[in-house]
Parts: structure tokens; sequence; C-alpha cells
């Protein structure tokens, strides 16, 4: 408010200055007034009418001009209030001066102007008004001593006034500072609050939760982004109200509040895919309430769920290999020594086999799970994809004896890299090719397409097959373990190749699925993005 605590006066200040200039301008226009009007009181200009008129009239000019000073804001408000006072400290000793002296009361009008002063400037200056004040009184004193005219001069009187003077503005001083002190406080906590406010909406409106905060009327004050994705409300155009965004959420806290719901509800707003989880809480404030909405995503729920779930049979099914591996490892063995017996018959051999056979499979689904338990921290080298994907192709045609054009090969960009474990990444491609010639009909059996994405700049890879496509009810558990349509599979392929390419910020996922086959797509990170793998 004051010049003492801020390097520019601000509005207040300034209003405040143009409240004292109203003031004279009101004191000014009473004596200039009762002076037209010939009812000047006495002992208003009793010594010297004419000074008193003219003091007047000039005053009064003063306090117009000044309005404008004040408009300008020129000169700085300290000048201002300075020049004010001590023309008001003259002004009024001439008009004391012109009624008598100190017995015509002018003296409650410095007290007042000392007063102003110390309050629109505190500090020193307001000493000084004091003192320049208290210097005019003892002066007129002196002066109206050498007037045989004037009544003789009351030293007291103006001393008694000089300390009034001082005493007036060491009060004012501090009760203007106290009132900055507390200004000042004030805007600091107001700036505080805003900025944990700008903060509150920062994190309202960045959790991943929608938020929806309601009042006793159903109308929504806070809506976070969270929430009007969840609700499908990108769109919305002045609704306010609950019923308008949703009416099946409306009618939901209607029955809650009335004891008649849960307050815990599961719904599928209009337009919107998949299921959101609504749980209220009700907040009072003053008498009346406000409603607060937690809305989560079901589908994160579950996926949450089911990691955690994964998480647990994972370390089962790992302690569980451990123990199966030794014993799987002395029936293999048994079986080896009593197939190079030389009195088995054909049928014995066959029996034999088929131990041999599916304690190999047993054991590959044991080495899998030990692989995922024990999975090895990902070394990312810089790939060109071109001549790596022809050289696993190549092996991979080798290794299953399948003809050169079983498997078309289309890299559309001449440079494509990605960032990535090159055995991790040989063991993704290699379980993707392997189910695609199991379930691919036509010809070439898999077509590969390597590109890089023109929104994301991310590269990819396409793995095609020409089979049936997976059924709608297999969809949800593509990527669980254990899960396999074919009576061959372990059911870990899948769930070990998504596993890998999140260990490399990467993603694999099931981009198309139709009756002619289905495309799965792995997703690298983003050049400029790669950081330290885990």
């Amino acid at each position: 408010m004051f010049e003492k605590y801020t390097k520019q006066p601000d509005e207040t200040s300034w209003r405040a200055l143009s409240y004292f200039n109203f003031y004279r301008f009101i004191i000014a226009f009473l004596f200039v007034s009762l002076y037209w009007a010939s009812q000047l009181p006495p002992p208003l200009g009793a010594y010297n009418r004419g000074m008193f008129a003219v003091t007047a009239h000039v005053y009064l000019a003063l306090s117009i001009i000044t309005v404008f000073f004040i408009q300008l804001k020129k000169p700085r408000f300290r000048v201002q209030v300075a020049a004010q006072i001590l023309a008001d400290i003259i002004i009024i000793t001439i008009f004391m001066h012109a009624s008598a002296g100190l017995n015509s009361g002018f003296g409650m009008l410095l007290i007042i102007v000392v007063a102003g002063g110390s309050i629109l400037s505190p500090g020193r200056l307001g000493l000084l008004f004091a003192s320049v004040a208290t210097l005019a009184m003892l002066i007129h004193e002196t002066y109206i001593h050498l007037l045989p005219e004037f009544p003789p001069a009351n030293y007291t009187h103006a001393g008694f006034l000089g300390l009034t003077f001082f005493v007036t503005a060491f009060i004012c001083q501090e009760l203007s500072n106290r009132v900055v002190e507390t200004r000042a406080l004030a805007e600091q906590q107001a700036a505080d609050i805003e900025n944990l406010s700008q903060l509150n909406d920062n994190i309202v409106q960045r959790m991943q939760s929608g938020i929806m905060v309601v009042d006793d009327d159903f109308n929504y004050w806070i809506l976070n982004n969270a929430a009007k994705r969840l609700l499908n409300l990108g769109g919305i155009a002045g609704e306010k109200t609950i019923a308008d965004i949703s009416p099946e959420l409306y009618a939901n806290i209607s029955a809650w509040l009335q004891d008649e719901g849960e307050r815990t509800i599961v719904l599928r707003p209009s337009g919107v895919a998949g299921d959101i989880q609504v749980s209220f809480s009700k907040l009072s404030i003053e008498g009346r309430y406000r409603l607060i909405l937690f809305m989560e995503d079901m589908a994160l729920l579950r996926q949450r769920a089911q990691q955690m779930k994964l998480v647990s049979l994972g370390r089962l099914t790992a302690s569980i290999a451990h123990e199966v591996r030794n014993p799987l490892g002395a029936i293999s063995h048994a079986g080896q020594l009593l197939a190079e017996s030389d009195a088995l018959t054909e049928g014995d051999k066959r029996l034999t086999s088929i131990i041999g056979e599916h304690s190999r499979r047993v054991n590959r689904i044991i080495e899998n799970i030990m692989g995922i338990s024990r999975r090895d921290r990902a070394g990312p080298v810089k790939v060109d994809l071109d001549p790596w994907l022809s050289d696993v192709v190549n092996e991979f045609l080798s290794t299953h004896n399948l003809e050169p054009d079983a498997i078309k090969l289309n890299v559309t960009d001449p440079a494509v890299y990605a960032h990535i474990d090159s055995d991790q990444l040989r063991q993704v491609v290699w379980n993707l090719l392997e189910n695609g010639v199991r379930y691919s009909r036509g010809h070439p059996l898999i077509e590969i397409e390597c590109s890089v994405m023109e929104e994301t700049q991310r590269p990819y890879i396409d793995v095609v097959d020409h089979g049936t496509g997976i059924s709608s009810a297999d969809l949800e558990q593509l990527f669980e373990p254990f899960f396999t349509t074919s009576s061959k599979g372990s059911g870990l392929g899948l769930y070990i190749a998504r596993e890998l390419c999140e260990a490399n910020q990467a993603s694999l996922n099931l981009y198309s699925n139709s009756g002619n086959g289905c495309c799965f797509r792995i997703t690298f990170s983003h050049p400029e993005k790669q950081h330290s793998l885990v």
C-alpha cells in the first residue's frame, strides 16, 4: 500500500491520496461558500477577512489542480504527498493567523493534516510533517507577539499542540505500519493459496483416475481430463448438470443420497466401449455439501488384478518347475536306457519314444517357465532391421525345411533401425513365425512388413498369417500364460514374447484380426526417446 514497502505505490496508495485530496476540497469549498454567502462564523476571518478569503480560494484551486496530478501520477507519489501536506500546513497557519490565532481551533485541522501525512507516507517523512507543523505554530506565536493588536502569544498552547503533532505522527505511523504488514501478509497468503490452487488443479487434471466434484444442485465444479475421457465428454459444450452429462450416473447418485443405492457402482456411459467404476463421497461445507466422484477404468483395474495374479502364478510355477525338473530328468534318462535294450518289441519301442517325446515337451515348458522367472537384463543395441530380418527369415526357412517363398519380407523404408536386444527380438520374431506357420493356409504362409509409422516415427514389424483368425472368445486370453488352442503348444509363447518386448520398451499387440488371418505388430520405442532398458 505504501512506498515504504513497495518500490512503486499501487492503486490503493493513489486512491488513498485522492481521498485525502477530496477532504481538502471539501474544507476549501466550505470556506469559500461561507465567504460568498457572508456567513463566516466567528472567529473565521476575524482578524483579516480578506486574507482568509484569498487563502480559501487558493486552497480550493490547489485541491482541484491536484486531482489532475493524481490522475497522471506525476510527479511521483511521495513528492505529491509531501507537497500537499506542506502546502496544507502553510495554508492552515494562514487561516489561523487570519482568524486570531490558536483560539480559532485551526490547530485541530493541523492534527488531521499531520495524521494524514503520517499514514500516507510513514517513516521519517511523517516526523518531518510534525516538526514543520510545530515550527509553524511557534513562528506564528512569535510573530503575533510583535503585533500589539493581537492577543498575547500562548507558547504553552503552541507547545502542547506541537507535542500532540508528534504523538499523532507516531501513533499513525505505528498503525499504518501494522496495516501494511497485515496487508503484505494477506497478499503473501493469497499468493500461496493461488499457487496451491494451481498446483492442486494441475495434479487433479493429470491424475489417471477420473475426478468430478458436484454441488447439491448436481452442477459439476471440477471435471478433470481423465473423467472427460471415461465419460466420453471430449465435446461437451455448456452442460453443467450431471443429468445432462449422464442420466444413468444422475439416477445412481440420487438413489445413493436417499440411502437406496450403492456407494460404488459400475456403469457403461453411452458412446464408451468399456465399463467404469464410480465411487461416491460426500463432503459437507457450511451447511451445504459437495459430492466427490472417483472414476476408474474397469479395464485397467482388471489388468492390474491380472498382473498381480500372473506375478503370483509365475512365482508358484517357477518353484514347481524347479522341483519337477529333477524327477523329469530321471524319467527321461530311464526312458533312453530302456530304448537301448535289445529285448524290446516294436510296441515297446513305440512306448519309449512316447516317453522321450513328452519328456522333451515337459522340459521345454520348464525351460520357458524358468526363463520367465530369471529373465536376463536386456542389452539393447542399434539393429538395422532390413538385413537382420533377412538373416532371421533365412534361418527359419532352413530350420523348418520351408520353400524360399513361404515367407515374404517387405521392408518399405531403406533404413529402419531399432534399439533393442537382438537375441530377445529374435526369440519374439521366431515365436510369431512358428505360430504363423502352424495356423496359416495361404501362400505365402507369412508376410513380414517393416517400416516406420508416419504419425509417431516409431519403427514397427508386422507378422501377418493367412489362417482363420482368432475367435472372439479367445481374444481376452490371447497373451495370458498357459493359454493355447493347440494340443502341442505350451501356451507360453505369446506371453513370453510380450514380456520380452516390454523389457525392451517395445510393445507386442494383435494389430488386426479377421477370418482371413491376423497380424501381430511389434512397435519399437521412438529413436530419440530411448533410454536404458531393464
